[in-house]
């Protein structure tokens, strides 16, 4: 009888990684602030290495990406060069085994996949951060140094990060912990004072236009979601995307209307960020209406807009903005929470904007 061949292992998504552009260890290209690397580097070159470094800073920026580059360059063995920056050249081994997750003396802390649920765990448990016993007590290969990597620390539940602060209090010699946070202020403040802290401030629009262009994005969209971006190379690259794109045209053709609502468009919206399964979509959602809220209160100019022309709703009253604001809140974290009909609330949240802006 002949044999069933193996099924072919399945490829997972991990929650920090977009479709279509690299994950975070194989990235080697780096568009952050050049100051960053180069205190990594006077640290490193100075022996002056902290055990854990709390990289910091919002979602989409490079904390991730700046972790396995420092992971890189210290797990290294060939000589670095006597410069300010953690880049590598390419065929230098520890690139590939980085990129691969196959280094010896690299380890990643991060939400484990639940088979049984088919999908991320919610929380970073206990028992990932306890890799770090078998991890640490075992003689390191390729290099007296052993690195382990937190994405994201925010994830983490109360046993696991005391679990990471009994290890911090007591690191074994030679071991670097790289800690990934999107709010560090969230955090034990006994795993902070434990740290060095490394806040990384949001990218240039030039940083993040760059950035699309060598990922073969054209002028005119990245033009656009640099300006939507708020310095994520993560949003820019949602925007960038066809998808995210046309959900950001059809809620912009909305809002330049208002207060006049076109409700078969509102539908239309409603459909395409609403519907179930479209997670991404509607976090999007969300996202661009708390983005063309936060211009209204700062008075701005939509991104793209020529000149600093006015808005239209210049005359709205900031209190009214600030009811619109904690709605808005209120009807997402009431349809998340209670599992609500999205499409009722996209149309929910339009007709309190068109409430909102009528004088």
């Amino acid at each position: 009888m002949a044999m069933r061949p193996a099924a072919a292992p399945v490829e997972l998504n991990r929650p920090d990684t977009q479709e279509g552009w690299p994950a975070p260890e194989e990235q080697t290209a780096w568009y952050g602030a050049p100051d960053i690397e180069r205190q990594l580097a006077e640290a490193w070159r100075g022996k002056r290495m902290h055990h854990a470094w709390l990289i910091g800073g919002p979602k989409g920026i490079g904390k991730a990406t700046l972790a396995y580059r420092f992971a890189r360059y210290v797990l290294s063995t060939q000589e670095k060069p006597d410069n300010d920056t953690l880049a590598l050249n390419d065929d230098d081994p520890a690139v590939g085994k980085v990129a691969a997750r196959a280094h010896p003396n690299l380890l990643v802390i991060e939400r484990a996949w639940d088979e049984r649920g088919k999908r991320f765990r919610t929380e970073l448990t206990v028992s990932e951060v306890r890799r770090t016993v078998p991890f640490f007590g075992t003689t390191a290969g390729e290099g007296a140094w052993r690195v382990a990597i937190v994405d994201a620390a925010d994830e983490m539940n109360r046993s696991a990060a005391n679990a990471l602060l009994k290890i911090l209090e007591e690191p074994p010699r030679n071991a670097l912990f790289l800690i990934v946070t999107h709010a560090p202020g969230r955090l034990l403040p006994t795993i902070r004072s434990r740290c060095r802290r490394l806040m990384l401030p949001p990218l240039t629009d030039r940083a993040i236009a760059t950035a699309l262009a060598d990922h073969g994005i054209e002028d005119a969209a990245a033009a656009r979601a640099s300006a939507l971006a708020g310095g994520s190379l993560r949003r820019a690259a949602m925007f960038a995307d066809g998808d995210a794109a046309d959900v950001d045209r059809a809620l912009a053709r909305l809002l330049d209307t208002l207060p006049r609502v076109d409700i078969e468009a509102v539908y239309g919206l409603a459909d395409m960020v609403g519907t179930r399964g479209r997670d991404e979509r509607w976090r999007l959602f969300q996202d661009l209406v708390a983005a063309w809220l936060n211009r209204r209160v700062r008075a701005e100019p939509e991104p793209g807009a020529a000149g600093e022309a006015a808005s239209p709703h210049a005359a709205v009253p900031l209190e009214r903005w600030a009811e619109v604001w904690e709605n808005l809140g209120r009807v997402v974290a009431d349809t998340d929470v209670y599992n609500l009909d999205r499409k009722r609330s996209v149309l929910s949240i339009m007709q309190a904007l068109a409430r909102a802006t009528r004088m």
